[in-house]
């Protein structure tokens, strides 16, 4: 913990230590271990399958993306002295981008799409490459949580502190996709927060429980979110979206006046796996509680259908 109170610290400047920060930078530390467990036990299951960049979803090509911007900043950080904005750069990337919005979105495929799913497979080897860049520049820093993590996926690994940053594509940098996900996401939180509304007032139990309209007067923000999968980065079983203005009783942000959000409840059966409700539950026979997708899935594994 006083590791990371002294990365994020300005030295430049008179240090502050009391009750407020030291548990501040607890959890911090624990959020940022959590997502390195997260990570670990995700790649337990990762067979180093490669995906071709260009076949990626835009998704995995966004975080790639991000990674190369963040290695110019660690870069310069550590070329600088610039502990803190190294610091502060990556633990909000592991807390807020991989946590909060990365790994939330691609639980799903990574729990439920079947090993032949080339959605799992980009997502492992991106999961992957975040994985090992991100102990490599916080080593360092941590030098001994970086170290257990670092083993833990590479037993036959020397150490860390051995290894070099690794050098990361240029052409992977995409500020048209960077710029079209912020769109995106601008819209998602506006479904957010309307779905929080609802799992307060005990509506709804999760976001999978709903199938929200959503009310774009923005032609910037139809077009980015037009041709995505739009209920999957919400997190919900289904989305529409209108464009056009909002109905007076819909849900919006403050900072967000373009974009209204209307919740509803989704309609069909709740896949057993997936907890996604859909109206394809039970179309495979031998699996009379899951979804098609989810059904597929389970024969590719081996799964013994229900004579």
């Amino acid at each position: 913990i006083l590791r990371l109170w002294v990365m994020t610290t300005d030295y430049w400047d008179d240090q502050r230590l009391g009750k407020a920060v030291i548990n501040t930078n607890i959890d911090s530390y624990r959020k940022l271990r959590n997502t390195l467990r997260w990570m670990l036990g995700t790649l337990s299951h990762d067979k180093g399958e490669e995906v071709a960049i260009r076949d990626m979803p835009e998704l995995e090509r966004l975080m790639l993306s991000r990674l190369v911007e963040i290695d110019r900043i660690v870069r310069k950080g550590y070329d600088d002295f610039d502990f803190k904005r190294i610091a502060r750069t990556l633990v909000d990337f592991a807390n807020i981008e991989l946590s909060a919005f990365y790994f939330d979105i691609r639980k799903d495929s990574l729990y439920c799409d079947a090993p032949s799913s080339i959605r799992r497979k980009a997502a492992l080897q991106v999961i992957r490459t975040i994985f090992n860049s991100l102990v490599k520049w916080l080593a360092p820093m941590l030098p001994f949580t970086m170290e257990e993590s670092w083993m833990a996926l590479h037993p036959d690994a020397v150490s860390v502190h051995l290894e070099q940053f690794d050098e990361l594509p240029a052409e992977w940098f995409d500020a048209a996709l960077t710029e079209k996900w912020k769109k995106i996401r601008t819209v998602r939180r506006v479904v957010t927060g309307a779905l929080e509304i609802e799992r307060r007032e005990k509506r709804i139990g999760s976001s999978l429980e709903a199938a929200p309209t959503v009310f774009i007067n923005d032609a910037d923000l139809v077009a980015a979110v037009e041709g995505t999968d739009f209920a999957e980065i919400c997190i919900t079983s289904d989305i529409r979206i209108e464009s056009g203005k909002a109905p007076s009783d819909a849900f919006q942000l403050d900072d967000v006046s373009t974009v209204g959000v209307v919740p509803t409840q989704a309609v069909g059966r709740k896949c057993a796996r997936s907890w996604r409700i859909t109206d394809d539950v039970g179309s495979d026979a031998g699996f009379p509680d899951v979804s098609a997708r989810d059904a597929a899935a389970l024969r590719e594994l081996g799964v013994p259908p229900i004579a």
